[in-house]
């Protein structure tokens, strides 16, 4: 649609990166303050937007800092439009109103990536604040091309860091990350192991989570990255080792205890999807146990989460899943466990080049007070947490 000829033009604000730019350098407020002849709370002002410096003020600002005036304060237009590729799948309005489908916005590698808030799930999606709004797209098929008036700093967008995996701690290492560093948020994209490899490879994520253990060399992860990774040009990071079972009803009512028990007709069970590390265990101790799938009751009936197959049981919806121990204890369920197996982040070299903030996401997971959490959480071991993995061999 062609625009009025009068269009009005938004009006300009002032992108403000002093604190950013004072971080990087390592001062406190008062350090800067000491050093540009101001009070610390004149920074203060400053950083919170609340006071805009004069020539003079930002110019001794920009000495100490090594930097440029422009470089902590310019001018920019109030509403921002990009474009983007659209991965996910919109919510049901549609292109009917486009204006009120909040988005989150990464930059990954060469592409800006564009995906429904809404993909973040039921409660996430009330708890994580949208990057913007859709404007127009010529379609809402995954892989359009859409426009999206930012409602966040262009700044802060990319330093977003975009995980998919099927951790839910992964936002709790996000605000651990968060409280050290200004303006960096993760956000995790809860899928499972395979799914997650695949939108690593595909360039929607910075990072994927997975929990896949070889059955024959009981390595996990990487002897299924060596098959689906060409060349080593990918880290891989533990970020814990989790025990995973069975979950079940408090006191266990139905005695399960392996997997040949859940093909008694009174067991209902809830699966999760195909690609997933839940999945792939329990085909294989259903193969183990001479258990056909079909034997199962409920073995395709899917949840997408280890907190979805919890919730299921919790509400008598099932009486079994499998998944790990913590979301056991979050739903007060009782745990009938089977393996304990590693959870590893998988990352690009050239991601934690290019990305301005990816680096600090690791140094963040192996810090002692979010091992020290993690740990409090329950079912997670933090013994090999940030050991690296290499691909192939020397």
């Amino acid at each position: 649609m062609d625009l009025p000829a009068q269009a009005e033009r938004p009006q300009p604000h002032y992108a403000n990166h002093l604190r950013v730019f004072r971080t990087q350098r390592g001062f406190s407020q008062g350090e800067l303050a000491s050093r540009a002849g101001i009070t610390r709370q004149a920074i203060s002002s400053i950083e919170s937007n609340l006071y805009l410096p004069t020539t003079a003020v930002a110019l001794q600002l920009a000495s100490v800092l090594a930097c440029r005036v422009e470089d902590l304060f310019s001018l920019t237009p109030s509403e921002e439009i990009i474009e983007g590729t659209l991965v996910g799948r919109l919510p049901s309005q549609g292109k009917t109103q486009l204006h009120s489908i909040r988005v989150k916005v990464s930059t990954v590698g060469k592409r800006t990536v564009v995906r429904p808030v809404s993909d973040l799930g039921d409660q996430l999606s009330f708890a994580v604040p949208a990057d913007g709004y859709l404007t127009d797209t010529q379609s809402t098929s995954p892989g359009a091309t859409v426009r999206v008036k930012l409602s966040r700093d262009r700044e802060a967008i990319q330093q977003e860091i975009s995980v998919a995996g099927c951790d839910p701690a992964i936002f709790l290492l996000g605000e651990h990350l968060r409280r050290q560093k200004d303006q960096t948020s993760v956000v995790g994209w809860t899928m499972g192991s395979m799914t997650a490899l695949q939108a690593l490879q595909r360039g929607d994520v910075h990072v994927a989570g997975m929990h896949l253990r070889d059955p024959a060399s009981g390595e996990s992860n990487v002897p299924f990255l060596r098959r689906s990774l060409k060349g080593s040009g990918y880290e891989v990071v533990t970020f814990a080792t989790w025990e995973e079972g069975f979950l079940v009803r408090p006191g266990n009512p139905l005695s399960i205890r392996t997997a040949a028990d859940l093909a008694y007709p009174t067991v209902r069970l809830v699966n999760r999807e195909k690609g997933s590390g839940a999945r792939l265990l329990f085909d294989q101790r259903l193969q183990a146990a001479g258990i056909a799938a079909k034997q199962v009751r409920g073995y395709d009936d899917i949840a997408l989460t280890h907190f979805e197959v919890a919730r299921t049981i919790a509400t008598g919806q099932a009486d079994v899943g499998i998944g790990i121990r913590s979301a056991a204890q979050h739903f007060n369920l009782d745990f009938v466990p089977l393996q304990a197996a590693r959870y590893d982040l998988v990352v690009p070299k050239a991601y934690l080049k290019s990305h301005p903030t990816l680096t600090r996401l690791f140094e963040t997971l192996v810090s002692r007070p979010f091992r020290d959490e993690i740990n409090a959480l329950g079912g997670y071991d933090t013994g090999e947490t940030g050991k690296v993995h290499p691909l192939r061999s020397a």
